[in-house]
């Protein structure tokens, strides 16, 4: 009887910290609260006072849903990982952004705690800008932040996913950009590239990293390296025929996670992904067309930590 009554407790806090999720960091209405929870308007009214009542709210989540945690601990099993988050959804299609940036974030700041100096890399993407956007500006002078992908489209705009500057105009570390296309017109403009002093600066502070975070990204028609214009659509195409299935950084690879030995792949400027990976390396995103992606990194050990939504989590478990 006691099991039975501490799971009902279990239960309803799991309930009050989902619906203080959606009210406070998804900004939904009680009534569409009450419709995703399939309650009514008035227990989703009370379960946002719960979660309050028993300190959940901070400025952030502070409660552990229970299937989000055995999720990650089972992704963790599986794939090795050093770390794994796994943030509630909505049981809805569209990404819960905003609760995998805040996730991101708060590891991005654990490092960042720090006194010792540390160099931090950061990748790319939209998931990524979003994290940084919600790190608590801070004064650390002591770290480094360098950028582990070029931050130039192919006709020589800014790309607007580039976030190690922002970082750093947040926390005052020191940053080191890639100021290259993400890919070059050829192999040779790319060893050029990679001959100068700044690019074995980088180079050398890769090697050195604490952790490092990035976006991955599936590889089709529409998707974000070539709706951003990163990549042409022979260039797509040829991945496609290559049965490329994500990229990390720009580095193609299959469902096996095996990088590809591509003509695009071989043009591009990023440092190479270290397989298996060493340091935390950390890839975030969630959504269905992500999931083969994500998948494949982590078997491929392309990744070694993760943060996504439990909907995302449960297809990648499904998969295997």
């Amino acid at each position: 009887m006691a099991a039975r009554d501490g799971n009902n407790t279990n239960r309803k806090l799991d309930l009050a910290a989902r619906a203080a999720w959606l009210y406070y960091i998804r900004g939904r209405t009680q009534d569409e609260i009450a419709a995703e929870l399939n309650v009514s308007r008035q227990n989703a009214q009370r379960l946002v006072a719960l979660a309050t009542a028993e300190g959940l709210i901070k400025f952030r989540m502070d409660y552990p849903i229970t299937e989000c945690v055995e999720m990650a601990e089972r992704l963790r099993d599986r794939f090795e990982l050093v770390f794994c988050d796994i943030v509630p959804g909505e049981r809805r299609e569209e990404t819960p952004l905003a609760g995998i940036a805040i996730s991101a974030a708060e590891r991005i700041e654990s490092y960042l705690s720090s006194k010792a100096p540390a160099v931090l890399a950061l990748g790319t993407g939209r998931t990524l800008r979003a994290a940084v956007a919600q790190v608590s500006a801070m004064e650390r002078p002591q770290h480094k932040i360098v950028s582990l992908v070029g931050n130039l489209t192919r006709d020589g705009r800014a790309s607007p996913y580039d976030v190690a500057m922002r970082l750093c105009d947040k926390t005052g570390a020191q940053c080191y950009p890639l100021p290259t296309p993400v890919v070059a017109d050829d192999v040779e403009e790319r060893k050029l590239l990679q001959s100068q002093r700044w690019y074995k600066t980088v180079s050398s502070l890769v090697h050195q990293v604490k952790a490092s975070f990035m976006g991955i990204g599936e590889i089709g028609w529409g998707s974000p390296l070539h709706v951003d214009g990163f990549i042409t659509d022979r260039e797509l195409a040829d991945l496609v025929s290559a049965h490329a299935v994500g990229e990390m950084l720009g580095w193609a690879f299959d469902q096996n996670g095996e990088l590809l030995t591509t003509t695009f792949n071989e043009r591009l400027t990023a440092p190479p992904l270290v397989v298996p990976a060493a340091a935390p390396t950390i890839i975030m995103g969630a959504g269905s067309a992500k999931v083969p992606a994500i998948r494949a990194a982590l078997r491929g050990r392309l990744a070694n930590g993760l943060i996504t939504d439990e909907t995302t989590a449960a297809q990648v478990l499904a998969l295997d």
